[in-house]
């Protein structure tokens, strides 16, 4: 494998791993709000990688560098532990807590944006292409030309994150934000398909989810980008 592809597909493995922290993270603190502290007592109400990559070892290392050694790609997934029963109770807040992980990655998608932003308006940037990992670049050699790459990686990788896990097909969490259209029966019903869709049913509605992934992540990742950019010559037109 080559090496330039080699350490570009580590460095997306660091911002995975980062980011599905957050996600996680942010499942289990507004579980905690909401009155759920199971994934509180499990550690997960943390920043730190460890207590996750602990419940998930398997989807959070051995699959993604597997998929970067093989060359087919970074591929991985992570979990936080809930009450079933607290869900039913709840099934609102239990909406918001499926909503809270793909929310951290948006809110980390937009941050690098605005970061690229402020680096396109002070000239560290340039303009890149619309692609996962050169959207900016460098204006001239030195630290700009990682920082570029990385703020690149964060965006499309978070926004990645953000619009595969909410589209509404179990055992996404796009599945669990219906909660917050529905009652308790509501819920036992979610429950019951979520829990009809284990093993063989999951993994279709994987492969449906990826099949669908296309048509939403792509032209987002496009606009989004082109947003970017459209402020980028805005600010400069005016000076």
């Amino acid at each position: 494998m080559d090496s330039t592809l080699l350490a570009f597909g580590f460095l997306e493995y660091v911002v995975f791993l980062l980011s599905t922290t957050c996600h996680e993270a942010a499942h289990a603190l507004v579980a905690k709000w909401g009155g759920d502290l199971t994934a509180f007592e499990g550690g997960q109400v943390s920043l730190n990688p460890l207590p996750h990559l602990r419940r998930e070892t398997f989807g959070m290392v051995i699959l993604p560098l597997l998929g970067i050694l093989s060359g087919n790609g970074l591929i991985g997934y992570a979990s936080a532990p809930y009450n079933p029963a607290w869900s039913i109770q709840y099934p609102k807040r239990s909406g918001l807590m499926s909503l809270a992980g793909p929310g951290a990655n948006l809110a980390i998608a937009i941050l690098a944006a605005i970061i690229m932003r402020i680096g396109l308006a002070v000239g560290v940037f340039l303009p890149g292409a619309i692609s996962t990992d050169h959207i900016v670049e460098a204006a001239s050699a030195g630290i700009g030309t990682g920082a570029a790459t990385i703020l690149s990686v964060f965006f499309s990788l978070n926004l990645l994150l953000a619009c595969f896990n909410l589209l509404p097909i179990p055992p996404l969490d796009g599945f669990g934000v219906l909660g917050l259209f529905t009652d308790s029966e509501g819920a036992v019903k979610l429950l019951n398909l979520r829990m009809k869709m284990r093993g063989f049913g999951m993994l279709i509605g994987i492969l449906l989810a990826s099949y669908m992934l296309g048509y939403v992540y792509n032209p987002l990742l496009e606009k989004g980008i082109r947003i970017i950019y459209a402020f980028y010559r805005f600010s400069h037109s005016q000076s």
